[in-house]
């Protein structure tokens, strides 16, 4: 569905504002131009706190809401601190939805993942296959908690008429990413490897056969749809937000290699798992709206590699 919502003149609300997909969204706003972005710091503002979050919003009262605050991690997180995902995503997303409520604020964009969907879901991932099988065991916790996030902009929307959306992109990567290899997501995670590799003069060996495919969005990509979105969406649906295209593993770890500059050969071990087969999502109705990605993601991964030098290496 769509309607145009005016952000000119609007003050917005980038909760999460430190994070990549928050800090992209604060640099997409203001490109807009004529937007006044708020941002407040976790050190002021404790998210599961729900009442400090209720008389925040109560008192700055934003005119729309870009939900990107939330407890990240990799697969290894996920599994080792289930209890933390579930309870803080939970109790971050109630709190902002529901203050947002309370404080009359009218709009409001929920950020999700593409995690939400079955293990199995059909490909590309369609927005219907939500809650048609069971999820992927290692990150259920977080998972379960941005369904969550997405059924209470549901509830609100459909008890109380608020004007509350919900986006779930693909995997992304960009400025700002988190490269420690203990935590970090596949990509960044292959940029540290190669990068290294060409230092040491040592050779890079990845997990699995390097077939499985995957999808991957550049951070400033998903945040000038989440401005898009704001200013053109109003479904009760979720929305994915992706490239519509994958590559495998071993085809992003060559491209990887070829913008650090790696030239040694990149081997395989077959007896480490492959994951899942296959994971990319279904963007017709993003794009039928009018919106398509912008950045190659060659020329991305070139710009993530360049703030990875400027940011993290030096």
């Amino acid at each position: 569905m769509a309607k145009h919502y005016d952000l000119t003149g609007k003050r917005v609300w980038v909760a999460g504002h430190n994070g990549m997909v928050g800090g992209a969204a604060v640099r997409a706003l203001q490109a807009r131009g004529e937007v006044e972005v708020i941002t407040i710091d976790r050190r002021e503002l404790d998210l599961t706190d729900t009442a400090a979050t209720r008389a925040w919003l109560a008192t700055t009262r934003p005119d729309a809401i870009i939900m990107a605050a939330a407890k990240v991690g990799g697969i290894l997180a996920n599994a080792t601190y289930p209890a933390e995902f579930l309870y803080d995503n939970l109790m971050i997303e109630a709190n902002v939805i529901d203050g947002a409520h309370r404080a009359d604020i009218t709009r409001l964009l929920f950020l999700g993942s593409t995690c939400i969907y079955p293990k199995f879901a059909p490909q590309p991932i369609p927005e219907d296959a939500l809650l048609t099988g069971p999820l992927e065991p290692t990150n259920e916790a977080y998972a379960i908690a941005k369904i969550t996030g997405i059924k209470l902009c549901e509830a609100y929307r459909a008890q109380y008429g608020r004007d509350y959306i919900s986006a779930m992109p693909t995997n992304l990567y960009g400025t700002g990413d988190n490269f420690d290899l203990e935590t970090s997501h596949v990509l960044p995670a292959l940029i540290a490897k190669f990068h290294a590799a060409k230092q040491d003069g040592g050779t890079v060996t990845l997990w699995g056969t390097g077939t499985p495919k995957r999808e991957f969005l550049h951070a400033d990509d998903l945040a000038d749809a989440l401005v898009f979105l704001l200013e053109h969406y109003s479904g009760e649906q979720h929305i994915n937000v992706g490239v519509g295209e994958d590559l495998t593993i071993r085809e992003l770890a060559e491209m990887i290699a070829d913008v650090v500059g790696y030239d040694a050969p990149i081997a395989f071990d077959d007896s480490k798992p492959d994951g899942t087969p296959r994971k990319c999502t279904d963007t017709t109705r993003l794009n039928a709206l009018g919106w398509t990605p912008k950045i190659p993601l060659r020329t991305g991964l070139q710009r993530t590699y360049d703030w990875y030098l400027e940011n993290v290496v030096a």
